[in-house]
């Protein structure tokens, strides 16, 4: 099995993460909304799934505040199951 790599945002509540889909939607980033991996202990059951080619992209909407997120962590899908990484950003 091949190592797949991607990222999630979390957030504080279901409202911020439909709303902070749409922004990066309207955007042009392809982003999509998926159950939050149940690796990640959060508050909100939704989280927004990118891939690392989009990374520096969204990190301006973190700077900029346009998006109200609890986290984002990279996810390692292995032979051995999932793994989660907070990440500082």
């Amino acid at each position: 099995m091949k190592e797949t790599i991607f990222y999630v945002i979390t957030f504080n509540s279901i409202h911020h993460a439909i709303k902070g889909e749409k922004i990066l939607i309207d955007k042009g980033l392809n982003v999509r909304t998926i159950p939050t991996p149940r690796e990640i202990s959060t508050s909100c059951g939704l989280s927004i799934k990118f891939y690392e080619y989009n990374i520096n992209k969204i990190k301006t909407f973190f700077c900029s505040k346009e998006l109200d997120i609890e986290g984002v962590y990279r996810i390692t899908k292995g032979i051995n199951g999932k793994e989660a990484t907070r990440l500082e950003i």
